[in-house]
């Protein structure tokens, strides 16, 4: 790999996987292609025009999130994400493609889009014993639900996703449990019910989900010690108590840069591969400098940054956040994926019989005295856009009584609910 190739490389561990803690466990359900028959395609140029885009996603949906809450944490993963919605756009067709490519900066070229994120995607997957960086790809397949064999061979190719067959018709609540099983052990433990019971149901077709966990030790690890309890200033009028680590003795040096508004502070991880790059706001402004947080922006801070000692004091934290994304990346400029009578993923099974009926996401992340701990996943839910029967279906003869439901068919929500016992009553 060339120098620039690597520098490429680590500058995205270095700036996005920091800011999102990034985290997985690449594990192959069955034998799988080895990684790297995509690899050899990346390019430096195609490496950096997936390393911006998943930056730019990255900065978008922090926007598009802090706007529907205010005041609260916000945790996620967009590698997760933009992994989980690049498999799922490889079967889009059409205004389905379009849009998705749109908000998600995907090279349109197949070859530069695929051998670059297979790239990127090996390289982050390498083993390291400074620390545990980890990615999983599966698609998760109704049983009798045949899908191309084309759209297979590129998510096992690029991706390194093998397809699971499981039974959403038959047997939805074991088809859940399987796949929240398989997060949960790709994620370390720490994403626990990805899918939460109701998000799947006999419509369900397919289900594409990706894993993400990290974790590593800081180079200057902080003595505990010499962490104590001390104010953290919420708002100006708001105060609460927290665990405050600190490294003040002078004989550590940070990346560290210093501008108008803001301080900007890199903390490495073992290995030098990895870090925590933190924005710290002036006079509490949050608000300003979110406003200000762009990919131009983000590059410009971090091309200031200097070695140099510095005192730190940085709260110990440890919280998990669960995001919906439909009504996120349907704002952002992709509601086609998600409406049954115009979504094309034909690219996938040959029809336009599926749409998304849901984007899940999940996130952990605990940063100590020690180092940081972080996992995210991502699940893809697609349906049928229509029951009608074929070959393939078994046969519903309703004549006997029934229980039925009249429900909004995206979420799921129930509209009536009742049985018929006798029709001639």
């Amino acid at each position: 790999m060339s120098s620039e190739r690597s520098r490429e490389i680590q500058l995205f561990a270095a700036v996005i996987i920091p800011i999102i803690a990034l985290g997985g466990v690449i594990a192959y359900i069955a034998p799988a292609t080895p990684f790297g028959l995509g690899y050899t395609g990346g390019t430096s140029d195609g490496v950096e025009s997936v390393v911006g885009a998943n930056t730019q996603f990255a900065l978008r949906l922090y926007s598009s999130i802090r706007d529907f809450q205010q005041g609260e944490n916000i945790f996620y993963s967009p590698l997760s994400i933009f992994l989980a919605l690049a498999m799922t756009y490889e079967g889009a067709r059409g205004q389905t493609a379009s849009e998705i490519q749109s908000i998600f900066s995907l090279p349109g070229d197949n070859v530069t889009r695929r051998s670059s994120i297979a790239a990127i995607f090996s390289d982050l997957n390498m083993v390291s014993v400074s620390y545990t960086l980890n990615i999983a790809n599966a698609l998760w397949i109704q049983q009798d639900y045949r899908l191309l064999d084309e759209y297979l061979d590129i998510i096992r190719t690029y991706y390194s996703g093998e397809a699971n067959n499981v039974d959403f018709r038959s047997a939805t609540e074991k088809a859940r449990q399987i796949i929240n099983a398989w997060v949960e052990n790709r994620t370390n433990n720490r994403i626990k019910d990805l899918i939460p019971s109701g998000n799947l149901d006999p419509l369900t077709r397919l289900v594409l989900t990706n894993t993400i966990y990290f974790n590593g030790t800081w180079v200057n690890q902080f003595n505990g010690d010499e962490t104590k309890d001390e104010d953290f200033r919420v708002s100006a009028s708001q105060t609460v108590k927290v665990s405050m680590m600190r490294i003040t003795d002078g004989k550590e040096s940070f990346n560290y840069a210093d501008t108008e508004n803001l301080q900007v502070l890199e903390m490495l991880y073992e290995g030098g591969n990895l870090s925590m790059l933190i924005l710290l706001p002036k006079n509490n402004d949050l608000p300003s400098l979110e406003d200000t947080l762009t990919l131009e922006k983000l590059n410009q801070w971090k091309n200031e940054l200097s070695e140099q000692p510095v005192n730190v004091y940085i709260p110990k934290f440890n919280f998990t956040r669960e995001y919906y994304l439909r009504k996120y990346l349907k704002e952002m400029g992709m509601p086609s994926a998600f409406s049954p009578s115009v979504a094309d993923f034909s690219g996938i099974d040959g029809t336009r019989n599926l749409f998304i009926d849901e984007v899940i996401h999940k996130a952990f992340v605990g940063v100590n005295e020690k180092g940081t701990e972080a996992a995210g996943a991502t699940a893809v839910v697609m349906k049928l856009t229509s029951v009608a029967p074929s070959h393939s279906y078994p046969v519903f003869r309703a004549d006997h009584p029934f229980v039925f439901i009249i429900q909004e068919r995206v979420t799921g929500t129930v509209l009536f609910l009742g049985r018929v016992v006798n029709p001639g009553q």
